[in-house]
């Protein structure tokens, strides 16, 4: 399902970054703790009451330099016309500057709802200039000051106070799958052969979303969706070149999949952004596949594999249960490769184990390996059971959660991955104390 996207714009130093914190809260901290996963805090994920939506933080729009930033304007650009909605931070200390002017005539050329946030109106000339701000003649104003945590449940009423449910518009036993990554990896091409490769005759069908292109069609007799975030065809050069806005749109196919095949390029290697994005599909709790493209670049295949696996093993350190395939969309080889690891790792994120199965493998691991005690005490673990599916989610009840050490979590989690088969899916262990719900 899509999430909506909500845009933070405006000029340098008006308190963006400090509205976007505020709005994203505790979520960063817990993506940062991911290993080998760091990413620029650009993008976040915001919760709020039943509401959930991407939140992104633009660069500040600045017409005073000599030589003006066309890049940090263009981002702007692209991130105002991929969101719902959009949030105008202007100072309420300082006033309104000629750069204002120029960000509200960027929005009102866009045409997109927009409410106009007046960041630090605890400050003293606030009062001076505080109608000033209506000239810019927007209908939406919000005075908030983003450092004492002033008027951001109202902001947040006023973000989404037009949302709509957004429907599911597949059938539930349909599984769909995104083609995520970064640019220029050949997920167009991936996909394209994907198809050609199962003889189908299919015409892109534009989605419900507008960042990418859904493409439904069979295999061995099932119904597939896939969906391109390479599908977008925008005019101008800068949508191919900014990397950071490209992810946006595997953000939001993401949300939509059931299982994330990551395209790698063999020819240029694993850098950080294929990193960051493996990160999103993980935080989004999504199973995964890994596909090395563009396979037939390599010359001597066998002792290349061995090193790529050994690099993919190190660099994805973090998602050790992700399954490699490799491949090339322009020969076709090794393409039969991928549809058996997105079935299996689909079923996996699905898979349920009983309640007795999984308390006897946790009462085992328990004993093989007792906890380190601290502080003259010990985890006990007293029940375990299955909660949930997409992803595999386990409650442990135990005797006090602070005595959990993260790897004792990954020991027990090894364990579960040992006597079930959760390959290509995220497993989350919950620890909760006895009585807890």
């Amino acid at each position: 399902m899509r999430k909506q996207v909500v845009a933070l714009v405006g000029r340098p130093n008006v308190g963006k970054s400090t509205i976007f914190n505020r709005l994203v809260g505790s979520k960063m901290a817990i993506i940062e703790d991911t290993p080998g996963v760091t990413r620029d805090r650009i993008y976040g994920t915001v919760n709020y009451l039943n509401y959930s939506f991407h939140l992104i933080d633009t660069g500040g729009i600045d017409m005073d330099t000599n030589s003006f930033n066309i890049e940090i304007k263009s981002q702007a650009e692209i991130a105002i016309e991929e969101a719902d909605v959009v949030v105008f931070v202007v100072d309420g200390k300082e006033g309104l500057t000629a750069n204002d002017y120029t960000v509200k005539d960027i929005l009102l050329k866009s045409g997109k709802p927009v409410i106009v946030a007046i960041n630090k109106t605890d400050s003293k000339t606030y009062e001076e200039h505080k109608y000033d701000f209506y000239d810019l003649a927007f209908d939406n104003y919000i005075e908030l000051s983003a450092e004492h945590n002033r008027g951001i449940s109202t902001l947040l009423d006023e973000i989404t106070k037009n949302f709509k449910e957004i429907k599911e518009e597949y059938d539930e036993d349909i599984i769909k799958f995104s083609i995520i990554g970064r640019p220029n990896v050949g997920k167009s091409s991936l996909v394209n052969a994907l198809l050609n490769e199962e003889r189908v005759i299919v015409s892109p069908v534009a989605g419900t979303t507008r960042d990418a292109i859904d493409t439904p069609f069979k295999y061995q007799g099932k119904d597939f969706v896939v969906i391109d975030t390479a599908g977008m065809r925008k005019k101008g050069k800068i949508y191919e070149t900014v990397e950071k806005y490209s992810l946006l749109r595997s953000l939001k196919a993401i949300d939509r999949s059931d299982v994330c095949v990551l395209v790698i390029n063999a020819e240029e290697g694993i850098i950080e952004h294929d990193k960051h994005i493996a990160g999103y599909a993980i935080e989004a709790g999504k199973a995964i596949v890994i596909a090395v493209n563009k396979w037939d670049t390599i010359t001597d295949k066998d002792k290349e594999i061995k090193k790529w696996q050994e690099e993919i093993k190190y660099q994805f350190g973090f998602m050790p249960y992700a399954k490699v395939v490799f491949l090339s969309a322009l020969t076709k080889k090794r393409m039969h490769t991928l549809m058996p690891e997105i079935i299996k790792a689909n079923e996996n994120a699905h898979k349920q184990i009983s309640t007795s199965s999984l308390n006897n493998v946790i009462t085992e691991a328990y004993a093989l390996n007792l906890p380190p005690s601290y502080k003259g005490k010990r985890l006990k673990i007293y029940f375990s059971n299955q909660s949930n599916i997409c992803p595999p989610t386990f409650n442990i009840q135990v005797n006090s959660k602070g005595l959990i050490h993260f790897s004792y979590k990954r020991y027990l989690e090894n364990k579960i991955r040992e006597n079930f088969d959760f390959t290509g899916t995220p497993i989350v262990l919950n620890f909760k104390n006895k009585g807890e719900q």
